[in-house]
């Protein structure tokens, strides 16, 4: 039998009724009691790191479930995570990042009703996540949610209330269980050692333009931050309302040492700089990185990764287009 560490940091799945709403109030071993069938599959073992709504969990969580998984990663055969959906997405990205090469399956699940509750999903997601975990084909970080298996830089959250609220985002899944059984459209291996990053920048910011927007944002964004990810239109590309603005808040950015990457707001099929005058003029001049088909939850984990390794703009620049496992930019 394979030995599986659960790690629970609260989240809907592990959410009980109060007078305030859903608080997460499950400890790990009242989580795994809904689901004693987990033990036919594999030995189980639990560690409780954080029990909060995943609305309150931050990079430095991540991090340290991160640094927990490196500090047993050779006692255990795989790894199930419980987390909350709202920001599931990011902390799958953000471990795909800080554990690169994992041969071992590091799953992430939660639900979209609390485990307790009769018509919960919690307990089939629970219950696929040990399946796949325990799978000899698994390797790598992924969430497993709705029957399906989703690369983790793929994954985004686009349903509230549904049980199928993730999906894979221009890449095909991986794979779905099905009454008992993982199923794979694609086969992932890894032939490089396992490595672990103990270092994240998470000074980094998001800015969807809208039309009409003032540049001036840019003015608070250069004294405060390290980083800016910028989500424009279409294709992509920086508005000229009959000036220059946002140029010049362009190159004060750059001069303060900003990393500046450029994505787009649509949600499927990326951007594309070099198709319009409002996007090739700003790439070709300052050679400013783009995202392409990264979902921005892998683009901000990319960037926080990134961030301490690179000295200067190009370094930055050279790194984040250099593919990450299936993060495929």
């Amino acid at each position: 039998m394979k030995h599986v560490l659960l790690i629970t940091t609260g989240g809907t799945i592990a959410s009980a009724e109060s007078e305030n709403g859903l608080v997460p109030a499950l400890a790990s071993e009242q989580l795994l009691s809904h689901v004693p069938e987990v033990r036919n599959i594999c030995k189980v073992s639990t560690v409780q790191l954080y029990n909060l709504d995943s609305t309150n969990m931050r990079p430095e969580y991540w991090l340290e479930v991160a640094r927990y998984i490196r500090k047993v990663y050779d006692e255990y055969d795989g790894f199930v995570i419980t987390h909350g959906t709202d920001t599931m997405a990011y902390a799958a990205a953000m471990l795909h990042y800080l554990i690169q090469n994992s041969k071992k399956p590091i799953v992430l699940t939660g639900a979209q009703i609390p485990i307790e509750k009769r018509d919960t999903d919690a307990r089939e997601n629970l219950t696929d996540a040990f399946l796949f975990a325990s799978d000899d084909d698994a390797c790598g970080v992924h969430i497993v949610f709705g029957d399906k298996i989703i690369a983790a830089t793929r994954a985004r959250k686009t349903r509230t209330k549904s049980f199928n609220a993730f999906s894979s985002i221009d890449y095909p899944e991986i794979g779905f269980i099905r009454g008992g059984v993982v199923r794979y459209y694609i086969k992932e291996k890894y032939t490089e050692p396992v490595t672990f990053c103990d270092e994240i920048d998470t000074s980094v910011i998001v800015v969807k333009l809208i039309p009409g927007m003032s540049a001036d944002i840019f003015d608070f964004i250069a004294d405060r931050y390290h980083a800016v990810i910028i989500e424009s239109f279409g294709v992509g590309g920086l508005p000229y309302y009959d000036n220059d603005e946002f140029v010049e808040k362009i190159e004060k950015l750059i001069a303060k040492g900003v990393r500046i990457v450029i994505t787009t707001q649509v949600p499927h099929e990326g951007s594309d700089m070099g198709v319009y005058q409002v996007g090739l003029r700003i790439k070709q001049r300052y050679e400013l990185p783009e995202a392409y088909d990264m979902t921005t939850e892998a683009v901000v984990a990319k960037v926080m990764w990134a961030l301490p390794q690179c000295k200067t703009s190009s370094e930055f620049a050279k790194l984040f287009h250099t593919p990450v496992g299936n993060d495929t930019i």
